[in-house]
């Protein structure tokens, strides 16, 4: 704005004026004069600047598309140099084959099982009661102890019984001395019956009498031992032996006989039992073996099945079938010295049912499984393959039992057979280190 003023004096200053127009209408013309002509020059620089800025960004955006074409052909060619090294990668494995895990097929025995729910069952439970009336002065055994048969538990107050055995006692020696004097009498009257000094009516009375006091003397001495036996009642031992399990009462408390829930509960651990079930279409198998007088062995896994915890044998088969689940019920003893097994405990029962000897043996991932049925792929000696047809007998703990279609010391391939075809080429390896598998021999 300094500019344009000072340009408009600068102006006004140049030109001549004629005197009486200073202040008239030519002067205003001239000012008007000189101001469009300076916006006019304005217009013309902002039309410039204008054509400059366009000319800017378009310099901008082509360098913007330079730098993004010289970053894409540099990352096309950096992934072209890692592709060219994975595809010799390929073309090398093509050439040394396919990589498998390999294992000979092995001889051996195989057992047959029969598998079925269990639970264990204590072979003795009894649950430790008072036989007489009177209070629980001691308790002599601990929650969870061990304890032996005939072992004492507890003690009940003995005086009572004891003063009862003394009444006895007592009553059985004045009747012996009743007993006693009635003899001697009955040795007189019969000398003075033979004398005929007395009727034989009083010699009669007198045996009578004999008698009867015998009959007392029994009697008193039935109720010594009454109360001999209510005494020995008195001190609780155990009936058997096994795991006792916890105090349903406390010393100080009167028991009677008639409680229903007694002291605690004994149970047999050594031996123990497994109680399990197996389908009625296994039964013909078992009683066979069993009809052959064969001791059936008997297996106890946990419940995933992966860890076994011991052997026993079968005791005997239940004498009818279940007809809501169709299976029958079979009882099997176990020694349980390290007390594997615990009362109520669920088991995964194992019947071995038969033993095959000398049988050809494979893993189970071994079998495949295709249209024309099941196979395995055998490695040769030029280290290629062969579908092999094979017949599966019975498939056993990861195992199978292999009827026909191999032969010992071959290898069959355990891992990698979803990648092979009938004659593909392979690089085997051993399952167990990893290391390459022996070859087997041409014969």
């Amino acid at each position: 704005m300094l500019a344009f003023c000072s340009f408009v004096e600068e102006a006004s200053e140049n030109q001549p004026l004629r005197a009486g127009r200073d202040t008239g209408v030519g002067g205003r013309n001239i000012r008007e004069a000189l101001i469009m002509s300076f916006m006019q020059e304005t217009d013309s620089t902002k039309a410039a600047r204008a054509r400059f800025a366009t000319f800017l960004r378009r310099r901008w955006i082509w360098a913007i598309a330079a730098f993004f074409i010289v970053a894409g052909a540099f990352i096309f060619i950096a992934r072209g140099e890692q592709k060219t090294p994975k595809a010799s990668q390929k073309g090398q494995s093509a050439m040394s084959g396919v990589p498998v895990v390999v294992i000979p097929v092995k001889k051996g025995d195989f057992s047959v099982y029969l598998s079925g729910l269990g639970s264990v069952t204590p072979l003795n439970t009894v649950t430790v009661k008072t036989r007489v009336d009177g209070e629980l002065t001691k308790v002599l055994f601990k929650e969870g102890q061990i304890v032996s048969k005939g072992e004492l538990l507890a003690e009940i107050d003995p005086r009572p019984f004891q003063v009862q055995l003394t009444q006895a006692e007592g009553a059985l020696a004045r009747d012996q001395s009743q007993l006693e004097n009635a003899r001697l009498d009955l040795e007189r009257y019969k000398d003075l019956v033979k004398r005929d000094l007395i009727p034989k009516q009083q010699l009669d009375t007198q045996d009578a009498l004999v008698r009867q006091f015998e009959g007392a003397v029994k009697a008193d001495q039935g109720q010594i031992d009454n109360a001999r036996l209510q005494l020995t009642y008195s001190r609780i031992t155990a009936p058997i032996g096994g795991r006792i399990g916890l105090r349903q009462v406390d010393p100080g408390n009167i028991v009677h006989a008639s409680d229903t829930t007694g002291l605690a509960v004994i149970t047999q651990l050594q031996p123990i039992a497994i109680i399990f079930s197996l389908p009625e279409d296994s039964l013909s198998q078992v009683l066979a073996k069993i009809g052959q007088g064969n001791q059936l062995a008997v297996e106890a896994y946990d419940r995933d099945q992966k860890q076994k915890l011991i052997t026993g044998k079968l005791l005997t088969v239940d004498n009818q079938i279940d007809p809501t689940t169709g299976t029958v019920k079979l009882k099997a003893e176990f020694p349980n010295r390290n007390n594997e097994l615990f009362p109520n405990q669920f088991v995964n029962a194992r019947l071995i049912i038969d033993v095959k000897h000398n049988a050809l043996i494979v893993p189970s991932p071994a079998i495949q499984r295709g249209p024309q049925g099941t196979f395995v792929y055998v490695v040769k000696a030029d280290q290629t393959v062969e579908m092999r047809p094979v017949t599966i007998g019975v498939n056993e703990e990861g195992n199978a039992l292999i009827a026909n279609g191999l032969s010992g010391g071959e290898l069959v391939v355990v891992d990698g057979a979803d990648r092979l075809r009938d004659g593909s080429k392979v690089e085997a390896k051993g399952l167990d280190n990893g290391q390459p598998a022996p070859q087997r021999q041409q014969k």
